[in-house]
């Protein structure tokens, strides 16, 4: 997998919160059985970015902390005969990443690597709509964060 990560915050050290990701993508593809190459952005922004974002696209005025915007459109797309395809595009914000790690009482790396998890499985066309969707969504990823060195 490639991905781009986009800093729009100050200060920000992009391996506490990508250190985990490969490690992710990797099971996740095995998991999921995936054989394609893929790529996406991971855009880092701060609560009010992801505010405008949330307001904008989902007509939903209050910040979150994580928004993915998938390239493609259903599971078919995925049959394409490309090199690599482009999954889209996961907004983080840092500050929600802060917060709720100190809320869960785990690391910034853990809240990083759940908020990364949750967007990717939103990308490759999963959902939490339904309770029978959240129930595999949910398990999903338990199952791909359950090994990943993270506390």
């Amino acid at each position: 997998m490639e991905y781009i990560v986009i800093n729009q915050c100050t200060n920000l050290k992009e391996k506490e919160y990508t250190k985990y990701f490969n490690q992710i993508y990797k099971k996740t593809k095995k998991i999921l059985k995936l054989e394609k190459k893929y790529s996406l952005s991971i855009i880092f922004v701060d609560d009010q970015m992801i505010k405008v974002i949330n307001r904008d696209y989902r007509q939903l005025d209050k910040a979150t902390d994580v928004i993915s915007f998938a390239a493609l459109d259903n599971a078919q797309s995925f049959e394409l005969e490309q090199a690599e395809i482009e999954l889209g595009d996961i907004f983080i914000s840092i500050e929600a990443i802060e917060r709720q790690a100190l809320e869960y009482q785990h690391s910034i790396q853990r809240e990083a690597s759940f908020l990364f998890t949750h967007g990717l499985l939103h990308l490759l066309g999963y959902d939490h709509q339904k309770k029978a969707d959240e129930d595999v969504m949910f398990s999903l990823q338990d199952t791909i964060l359950n090994d990943i060195n993270n506390k």
